[in-house]
């Protein structure tokens, strides 16, 4: 798997591999019986996006002429899509393995999921009754064989492919095709009746399947046929240049062209009929040259995601309650605490409220002047919209930087910024040829006769939905220094010509990366002085080829290097004389790790940041990204301590290594669970 003179890792083959330690969760005894099944949902999401971004970016390279190697790490882009083929079949193989597993399990709970050919009597009639009442009405079926033009499928939605046999005089027989679209506003697992002490479910395709002939009743049909399939697009969005136009406008016709992209994976139940599946190929123009892969009886296992609870806590992960953080209030005014000290929010262990509290004090406080904010992705019914929204209506004079490219977030932000837009939010579109990825916030009081700045600066999105599964940092803070580079930030946004310097801040695109590169440089320096050095990283993805570089050369100097790394990992640890002196780990557990920390020994006087950023290219170069640095002693020791819990971790670290096999860390006894393991280390500094 490794290529590029065994230097690194690709970045496409990398995050496969992220995918498999997603799906190794899936097979994990220590997971409950139900939260295996979704994330065998989460490994089929990720599956799809992954086809419809990095498959077919690779895909318009090959298209294109050109071999991608300056991009691709040095593997030519058409080898690339022959391994990433080879290496999606083995592992959707292996779902499929796991899936049954899980199915035989759930039965000796007492769970059991049916197939149409399964029902009994009283189950039929439910069925019947359920798929006339809900089903047919929302049902979308269509005849293929007289049609001149074959339908546009859409991007990842569920199709049944159907075969009639049709009954004739003449030993010749006529074949017809049809197919039938999965509705999406139906629930993909129907929960018929209990029995005693037993749960039973049907999943909707075999429901549809059940009752084919209720579809079908006109035609005199001798057999009859139907099995998945299902089409994945090009995702890219393609931005005219009418400049006519304004920039919703140019992101609405380019989300809408989303849906007729390119395909660049199709893929079917492998039990599919020959004829049936040639008819298909031959109709739509799929080559054996694109991404055509067999599956099983179900696509869309992301839909799993939700499957039904069914009352059944005992298969579920228990619900932690979050947190408070500690002396920050939050019946009090939360921006007097934080006039005193900086603190810090570390959810889920923590309760996002104190965001949404900062966000209602600031709209309501008679002395607040301005709010500004960036928005990345927001929940679907947004508290921070709201708290926005009336601070306009209290006369405060609001700005939102809303990022309108979002990948799959795009339809949202629009209407997002629409909605904004019309109660009096002033609005900025980002930056031309810049995504804005920071996660900032900034307001400005009025006190006595000066004005006072408070803000907070986050990892993560400023989500309520997704802070209970994503772990993120938000620093609190009214440091002077800090808020006044925060606010050249946002002058950035409106005075995009102007370039801003920043003695505190870590601002991409244009200085992030020499700022780490001048951190590595002082470990390397202390290094070889014989100082102690070293450098402990927490991040998302690591695929920018310079930073490895870098860290390689850290290494070689003799700097102590631990990376924590959920997903993409470019960088190959521990080879000698090129890294032996880094270790690097992947924690994949209940919840999303998505914090970004850096720490520095720096002599003894310990650096440390947090960041939105990862150390990809994108992050580093085209987007405006914004690391912050801890100068709270508290805080910064915090962080390093959850740092250190997540290093110990034993049970869900998996070892990045040259074999790049998702092998379990083992290391001796306590048996330590960081997620678990830091939850537990907020609740006893809760207590102290």
């Amino acid at each position: 798997m490794v290529k590029n003179n065994n230097q690194y890792v690709n970045r496409e083959i990398s995050w496969l591999w992220f995918n498999e330690r997603v799906l190794q969760e899936s097979a994990d005894k220590n997971v409950p019986l139900i939260e295996r099944l979704r994330f065998l949902g989460i490994f089929s999401n990720n599956l799809d996006e992954f086809f419809k971004v990095r498959y077919a970016t690779v895909k318009r390279i090959v298209e294109a002429g050109k071999t991608g190697k300056s991009v691709l790490g040095g593997e030519k882009a058409k080898d690339l899509l022959e391994e990433i083929t080879n290496i999606v079949i083995e592992q959707q193989t292996k779902s499929l393995a796991i899936l049954r597993k899980i199915e035989h399990e759930l039965e000796s709970k007492n769970i059991f999921i049916l197939k149409e050919t399964e029902l009994n009597e009283s189950q039929k009639e439910y069925a019947k009754a359920y798929f006339l009442k809900e089903v047919s009405p929302q049902l979308m079926t269509i005849i293929l064989n007289e049609l001149t033009r074959f339908p546009t499928l859409k991007d990842t939605a569920a199709y049944l492919a159907v075969k009639l046999v049709i009954r004739s005089i003449d030993s010749k027989k006529e074949k017809r095709y049809a197919l039938i679209e999965i509705p999406k506003g139906i629930d993909r697992f129907v929960v018929l009746p209990d029995e005693g002490d037993k749960s039973f479910i049907i999943i909707l395709d075999d429901l549809i399947r059940y009752c084919l002939d209720n579809i079908f009743t006109m035609f005199d049909y001798e057999s009859i046929s139907a099995h998945m399939i299902k089409i994945t697009r090009d995702a890219e969005l393609d931005i005219d240049n009418d400049l006519s136009k304004s920039f919703i406008e140019k992101i609405s016709s380019s989300v809408e062209h989303r849906k007729i992209g390119d395909p660049v994976r199709f893929v079917y139940d492998k039990s599919i009929g020959k004829d049936t599946l040639t008819f298909l190929k031959e109709k739509m123009n799929i080559e054996d040259t694109d991404s055509v892969i067999p599956g099983g009886r179900y696509h869309n296992r992301r839909d799993y995601l939700g499957f039904p609870s069914l009352g059944r806590k005992d298969l579920l992960y228990n619900k932690i309650t979050p947190l408070p953080v500690k002396g920050l209030t939050i019946e009090g005014s939360i921006l007097e605490s934080i006039a005193k000290k900086d603190y810090l929010q570390y959810t889920p262990y923590h309760t996002f409220t104190y965001i949404l509290k900062f966000l209602r004090e600031a709209a309501l406080d008679p002395k607040v002047r301005t709010i500004k904010i960036t928005v990345y992705r927001l929940a679907s019914n947004s508290q921070i919209a709201a708290s926005l929204i009336n601070a306009v209506k209290n006369g405060k004079q609001v700005t939102v930087q809303i990022e309108l490219q979002a990948r799959f977030d795009e339809q949202a932000n629009i209407e997002y910024a629409e909605q904004l837009q019309a109660e009096g939010v002033k609005l900025i579109f980002g930056v031309p040829g810049l995504k804005v990825h920071s996660k900032i916030c900034l307001i400005e009081r009025e006190e006595g006769n000066e004005i006072r700045r408070y803000g907070f600066i986050s990892t993560g999105n400023f989500n309520e939905s997704t802070a209970r599964i994503y772990t993120d940092y938000t620093l609190f803070t009214a440091h002077v220094p800090i808020l006044k580079e925060l606010n050249k930030v946002f002058d950035f946004f409106e005075t995009t010509y102007k370039i801003n310097k920043y003695k505190h801040l870590i601002v991409s695109p244009h200085y992030t990366k020499n700022a780490f590169i001048k951190l590595i440089d002082v470990e390397i320096a202390n290094a070889l002085l014989g100082k102690e050095a070293y450098i402990k990283i927490k991040m998302n993805s690591f695929t920018s080829y310079k930073m490895v570089d870098k860290l390689y050369e850290a290494s070689r100097a003799g700097v102590k290097i631990q990376l924590i790394i959920r997903g993409i990992c470019c960088l190959i640890p521990g080879v000698k004389g090129m890294s032996e002196n880094i270790e690097a780990i992947s924690v994949v557990d209940k919840f999303l790790e998505h914090t970004r920390l850096f720490a520095f020994a720096n002599g003894g006087n310990p650096k440390v940041y947090i960041s939105s950023a990862d150390w990809m290219t994108r992050n580093l170069d085209y987007r405006v990204e914004v690391g912050c640095p801890i100068y709270d002693e508290d805080i910064k020791k915090e962080l390093m301590d959850t740092f250190e819990i997540c290093w110990k971790d034993n049970m869900k670290a998996r070892v990045f290594n040259e074999k790049q096999d998702n092998a379990y860390r083992k290391t001796s006894t306590p048996k330590i669970r960081s997620q678990f393991a830091t939850y537990e280390y907020y609740a006893n500094k809760q207590e102290s």
